[in-house]
């Protein structure tokens, strides 16, 4: 199951990328994206670095590393 949700996951990531125009067209500015990110073109930019981030994810739930990944970072903080 986690390799389909983590396909569906890649997929996002690349319409993300792709079709960075489409989301820009339809959702508007990203008034932080465009102060931090670049002039013009600063939210196309942040739809293309959030389809990096979920394709990435994607993969690692793909693959079953999340909770492998998430336990090495964050899970020393839980640890008693």
């Amino acid at each position: 199951m986690n390799f389909f949700i983590g396909l569906g996951l890649l997929l996002v990531g690349f319409l993300l990328i792709a079709k960075s125009e489409w989301f820009f067209r339809n959702f508007g500015r990203i008034d932080w994206a465009e102060r931090h990110l670049g002039t013009e073109g600063g939210t196309r930019l942040f739809y293309k670095f959030l389809g990096i981030l979920i394709i990435i994810f994607g993969f690692t739930v793909m693959f079953g590393m999340w909770g492998s990944i998430m336990e090495a970072t964050i899970g020393r903080l839980y640890r008693r």
